[in-house]
């Protein structure tokens, strides 16, 4: 099981990196040799990065900081009990200061996985639905769904900066083109960090996560509570879009923006309605 996850996972983010290496060398190719060189660096550079440290970009976009045992000793305990039944190492846990409820897991292996909630989700929900929510990220930690989304992660977040650093510079400029040319590129990357997530992140690894959960816990209908709680704070309380939290977004347990048009550009997430319905499905309930 955990074989076929960790392959089909590494494959999809090696198809990811070596498309947007295709990219890379295109662009680069337009300007010679010179170009190409730099496009060759500059991609290998980049993967490099997201393969390695994908998974503290994603966590200091959301200023996550770790927690002791002795800090968090239910979060502990919970995270504990679920990765020793799924036979998996414990986690580093982190928590994020952001009263916006959700939770994440990323990492590029069991070995390195992180488990990250929020402050404000552990202040909405009770054990029972923390629980749940929990184990619906440890199974993205089984499935290996964390290395393709943080590298995705990671690239969409230094498309979205790297278009947003070259708006910035040329509308310092007194020339109007330069300000046209940085209004094109934030235009015409900001969709293609939009594509690179949609393309890595499969929606349907929420509902293979939701259904892991309630396998794990014995309890969908706990897990429908929490996704109807989220959902309906979210609303009221989502994460602002700036470049490094659009991306992490891809992460996260349910989508954290509102459903304007970045939350939909942005959105790999399937309808909560649709996944509580799913859950009850598979608790009996008909509908």
């Amino acid at each position: 099981m955990h074989g076929r996850h960790g392959g089909s996972a590494g494959a999809r983010a090696t198809a990811l990196l070596a498309g947007l290496s295709g990219v890379f060398l295109l662009v680069g190719s337009l300007f010679g040799v010179v170009g190409l060189v730099g496009a060759v660096v500059l991609s290998a550079l980049i993967h490099a990065y997201a393969w390695l440290a994908s998974d503290r970009i994603v966590l200091r976009a959301m200023r996550a900081y770790p927690v002791s045992e002795a800090r968090q000793p239910a979060l502990y305990r919970i995270v504990r009990e679920l990765s020793t039944a799924s036979r998996l190492p414990m986690p580093r846990l982190y928590l994020s200061p952001t009263a916006a409820p959700n939770a994440f897991a990323t990492g590029r292996d069991p070995r390195h996985a992180v488990i990250c909630c929020t402050e404000g989700l552990l202040d909405l929900l009770d054990e029972r639905e923390l629980r749940c929510v929990l184990a619906h990220e440890i199974a993205h930690v089984e499935r290996r769904d964390t290395l393709v989304c943080s590298v995705a992660a990671a690239l969409a977040t230094g498309v979205l900066s790297g278009a947003q650093l070259s708006w910035l510079l040329s509308g310092d400029g007194d020339d109007d083109g330069g300000g046209i040319a940085g209004a094109v590129m934030m235009l015409v990357l900001g969709p293609l960090a939009a594509v690179l997530l949609r393309m890595a992140v499969q929606r349907s690894r929420e509902y293979d996560a939701d259904v892991a959960s309630a396998a794990l816990t014995g309890d969908p209908l706990g897990l429908a509570a929490a996704l109807r709680a989220l959902d309906r704070r979210v609303r009221e309380l989502p994460l602002r879009p700036e470049p490094g939290l659009r991306a992490a977004s891809a992460l996260m347990v349910v989508n954290p923006f509102r459903p304007d048009l970045v939350g939909r550009l942005f959105g790999t997430h399937p309808a909560t309605t649709e996944r509580v319905a799913r859950l009850e499905a598979l608790a009996g309930y008909r509908r």
